[in-house]
């Protein structure tokens, strides 16, 4: 009698596997709440109710440092090489812990408030409405090169205030920093981060400095303005705050988006209701069908976190020094949160669509009422103003499993 083991069924460098792990995330919820990995020397965690408790169990931290040194919690430190990269990570709000997370998160939230995402509101239709517009044009092509991608970019460019003739340079810096998000990243990955991390901090503190001298309207500005009683975020703080807000926001609404549309097409009658929601005067209706593309297929499957105290999940005892792979693909289609959870369903309401995506606890994505005014704009744009879509082939699948989408998305009128 065969005994399973996670590695049976998870096997993430398996293009297979990256194309559709949700049938072994089936198998994983079966087999136990607290799964050792042995390849990743992690504790997978499947569960909805367990993944939702883990990012706000304060015994967890996507850090250590603050309570234990390297040696103390018994854990390698990262190479000097990497240095570029670790701080520029390191000092970003997803990755640090109060009372510095605290602090940083205050000062931001300041700077970075509803209203200026509000604001932001016609730049963004705009932009969606321009970039649809030229893709309809062309009688087709690349959604995901044409839309996707661009989109976003423009957005978190607008927002920082980075100028049009420097925005190309915002997607591949973005590219070469999330590859070292994936399981055991290479060395190529590593360099390629290191390389992206120094030029993109070079290029802030630049941009920082100018502002310095001639503030404007943008987040950058405001991010040197802000104060709370005296205290004021340091340049690296800023740098690191702009680096996760083009990576973090960015690579999730690309890979949403394009997913979105992938299980629009393999669903012609989910693809009409969402048209119909996008006619509507309210717009509940769309954002309940945006909730439903974030739930059903999210771009970050999986999320660490490390265990600062021994912690039991299932009944077993995860004890501290351990890594936690909370899978948020596997979370988001669990049948004990969700009725039928493999069904899409773009009418499921928003309200009670509890989905992960974008975390929860402290760590809760800064960013998520941005995302969802992108993705309102983009896919409404299509759907009001370019009726006929159709799909030209199945894509390819990028080789990425921790933040996964599809290399390109050919469509046609």
């Amino acid at each position: 009698m065969s005994t399973f083991t996670p590695t049976d069924v998870f096997t993430p460098r398996d293009p297979d596997f990256v194309a559709d792990p949700y049938p072994a995330y089936q198998e994983l919820r079966a087999a136990g709440r607290a799964l050792w990995f042995e390849p990743t020397r992690q504790w997978l965690i499947p569960n909805h109710d367990d993944v939702s408790a883990l990012l706000r169990d304060r015994r967890l931290g996507r850090t250590y440092l603050h309570r234990y040194s390297h040696e103390d919690f018994g854990r390698t430190p990262p190479p000097p090489e990497l240095e570029p990269f670790t701080v520029l990570n390191d000092n970003g709000l997803l990755d640090l812990e109060a009372p510095a997370h605290t602090r940083i998160r205050r000062l931001v939230a300041k700077a970075f408030t509803p209203r200026r995402v509000e604001e932001l509101a016609p730049v963004v239709q705009r932009l969606a409405d321009e970039l649809v517009g030229a893709l309809r044009a062309e009688g087709g092509g690349d959604l995901h090169a044409a839309v996707a991608e661009p989109l976003p970019v423009a957005v978190i460019a607008e927002m920082l205030g980075i100028p049009a003739a420097d925005r190309p340079l915002l997607r591949p810096w973005s590219a070469g920093m999330t590859a070292m998000y994936e399981l055991n990243p290479g060395p190529d990955a590593a360099r390629a981060a290191v390389t992206a991390s120094e030029e993109f901090s070079a290029y802030l503190r630049e941009l920082i400095a100018a502002r310095r001298t001639e503030p404007g309207d943008d987040l950058i500005s405001a991010l040197i303005a802000v104060h709370d009683d005296g205290d004021v975020l340091s340049e690296q703080e800023m740098v690191s705050t702009c680096a996760l807000l083009l990576n973090a926001g960015h690579e999730a609404t690309v890979n949403t988006t394009a997913l979105g549309w992938l299980h629009l097409f393999r669903h012609p009658g989910q693809l009409r209701l969402m048209a119909q929601a996008a006619a509507a005067p309210s717009p509940a209706g769309l954002a309940d069908g945006v909730e439903e593309i974030l739930r059903y297929d999210t771009p970050l499957q999986l999320f660490e976190r490390w265990v600062l105290d021994d912690i039991e999940v299932g009944g077993t005892v995860i004890p501290r020094g351990s890594e936690v792979a909370l899978l948020f693909g596997s979370a988001n289609r669990d049948p004990a949160r969700f009725d039928d959870p493999e069904r899409f369903d773009v009418t499921r309401p928003a309200a009670g669509n509890k989905h992960v995506s974008f975390g929860a606890g402290i760590h809760y994505c800064l960013g998520a009422p941005l995302a969802r005014l992108e993705l309102a704009a983009s896919f409404g744009a299509f759907l009001r103003d370019a009726p006929g879509m159709t799909l030209v082939a199945e894509p390819s699948w990028r080789p990425n499993y921790v933040i996964r989408g599809v290399r390109e998305l050919l469509v046609s009128w």
